[in-house]
């Protein structure tokens, strides 16, 4: 047996990335094991996976197993456009400041971005970049990008999707939406995937499941067939096609096939309000000052400022990341382990450092 090099205790809010994999889904990983199963996707796993898709976002999509999100993105994109293409999103979107130039160097698109103060777009915020049909000279915007929940824990609503979907197909463009922390969006917003996705007018979604609970994978849903094209060959160009791929669709059927997506996304959700809504009550109390909070609690994400130093002497004893540290702006993330009593000692070393000196 292998040592336990880690101590299996420890908890931080860096990221939902950094818990480990759900033992239901660890489960489903054994119980794929047995035997041999034909390899690429001929599965009986993957076969099945294709049915729970349809179940959740309607019949006739199209799901490409992949190994990780920013696969998923290239991937998807990649279908969606010619080579001459380019992909309006909001400056903050996972595409344009975390995947290291992947989508524009390895999928040969280019990134038109907009800012976006909630990391939200809209049609208007779409339109400063939505011009130039026609133009030789400038790279055709032909899809746009949204992220559900955004890069800021915050959520587009039904209505809000629809209008973009509207706006973007009535130029000519096509709706991507990467779904990292899908089901923390479906969660929070108390209503069924396809009801912001399939029916609201997305055409081709990344789903997330690395930061729900899985070991690795993620999905490329096709929900619009006439929006994309060549998946089945950009996947193995892209190097996102896994040999043994029923170990990533059996994970995706544990995650997707019963409630444990919303029985996880929401206990990260209601975790990261747990810390919110603490830190509100010591403020409003006076029990803590110069902690501000700069976005929204939406999902499973804590946005705050900090006086200078604090970040780094929390860090000490809890793991999380700096978001721009030129603001002293912090990103708390919760996961699905995320336990009460994590949350209560965070807040409680949060008031050992800003309690008001007497």
């Amino acid at each position: 047996m292998t040592d336990i090099l880690h101590d299996p205790n420890s908890r931080g809010f860096a990221s939902d990335n950094y818990a480990g994999v759900h033992p239901e889904v660890l489960e489903a990983i054994a119980s794929a094991n047995g035997g041999h199963q034909t390899a690429y996707g001929a599965d009986v796993y993957t076969t099945r996976l294709r049915e729970v898709f349809a179940s959740h976002f309607g019949d006739g999509v199209q799901v490409f197993p992949v190994f990780n999100g920013t696969g998923a993105n290239v991937v998807g994109l990649q279908s969606m456009l010619p080579r001459w293409g380019a992909v309006i999103s909001a400056s903050s979107a996972h595409i344009n400041v975390d995947e290291n130039g992947a989508p524009e160097r390895v999928g040969g698109m280019k990134l038109l971005t907009v800012d976006a103060p909630d990391g939200k777009l809209t049609p208007e915020l779409i339109d400063q970049e939505a011009w130039g049909w026609g133009d030789e000279h400038r790279a055709q915007p032909l899809v746009v990008s949204i992220t559900q929940s955004t890069e800021l824990g915050t959520l587009y609503s039904v209505d809000e999707v629809k209008a973009i979907a509207r706006h973007a197909h009535r130029h000519g463009m096509k709706l991507h939406m990467d779904g990292a922390r899908l089901s923390n969006a479906a969660a929070a917003l108390g209503v069924p995937f396809r009801d912001f996705t399939t029916d609201a007018g997305v055409d081709v979604l990344s789903f997330g499941g690395t930061k729900n609970g899985l070991l690795f994978g993620e999905a490329v849903v096709v929900l619009n067939p006439a929006a994309s094209d060549g998946l089945i060959f950009l996947r193995k160009l892209n190097m996102q096609l896994a040999s043994k791929l029923r170990f990533v669709s059996a994970q995706l059927i544990a995650l997707l096939e019963g409630d444990l997506w919303l029985r996880s996304a929401s206990h990260a959700n209601a975790m990261a309000a747990r810390l919110r809504s603490s830190l509100d009550d010591l403020v409003s109390e006076g029990a803590i000052t110069g902690l501000e909070f700069s976005q929204p609690t939406q999902s499973n994400a804590v946005f705050a400022t900090l006086p200078p130093g604090v970040a780094d002497r929390l860090r000490e004893q809890f793991r999380f990341y700096d978001w721009d540290a030129a603001k002293n702006e912090v990103r708390w993330m919760a996961s699905f382990d995320t336990t009460e009593a994590d949350i209560d000692a965070f807040v409680a070393g949060i008031r050992a450092e800003l309690a008001p000196i007497a």
